[in-house]
């Protein structure tokens, strides 16, 4: 029994680890840090799933733990959000010259900085959305909301987004 739930456990960690990361990323803005959380997310995940068979919807059980984990890192740190000053991640191409990937990394760097002005729950619901391919139903399950509010909060969330994006963009 316990091995049956290694190899169900093993799957899903192959099937979310790379999603629950750059969640996770995207909030710290650290390699490091993510990297930190993520393990930990996936060590509580599997505490939990081996100690109960009634987990329905392993990805919104996961980003559920990726969530309190990031909430429970800047309250432990007593931090303040902070965007990085790492480098944004090349993106490569051979399709893209080096000018063409110089501007999509500084397009990278906007965005994420703007992201990170926006409200938490409208950040997470676009970065699910859009970065993670969820659909609504997907959304409304791990964030335990109708269908109808998880559709306004991502409409309100663009529209969030874009305004910082209209501010950053007018800096530079």
């Amino acid at each position: 029994m316990v091995d049956d739930k290694k190899v169900q456990f093993s799957t899903i960690y192959d099937q979310y680890i790379d999603k629950i990361y750059r969640f996770v990323y995207l909030k710290v803005s650290s390699q490091e840090i993510a990297e930190d959380i993520t393990s930990k997310v996936f060590l509580k995940g599997w505490e939990s799933y081996s100690k109960q068979s009634d987990i329905v919807n392993p990805g919104a059980f996961l980003y559920r733990i990726a969530s309190n984990a990031v909430i429970d890192h800047y309250r432990e740190k007593g931090k303040m959000k902070v965007v990085s000053t790492e480098m944004a991640p090349q993106i490569v191409d051979g399709r893209t010259s080096i000018h063409e990937s110089a501007i999509l990394s500084s397009d990278v760097l906007i965005v994420r900085s703007a992201i990170q002005n926006i409200k938490e729950e409208y950040k997470d619901i676009i970065i699910w959305h859009y970065l993670d391919g969820m659909d609504v139903k997907e959304i409304a399950d791990i964030i335990e909301k109708p269908a109808g509010t998880v559709r306004v909060m991502l409409h309100r969330g663009l529209k969030a987004l874009k305004d910082e994006l209209k501010g950053k963009i007018q800096e530079a």
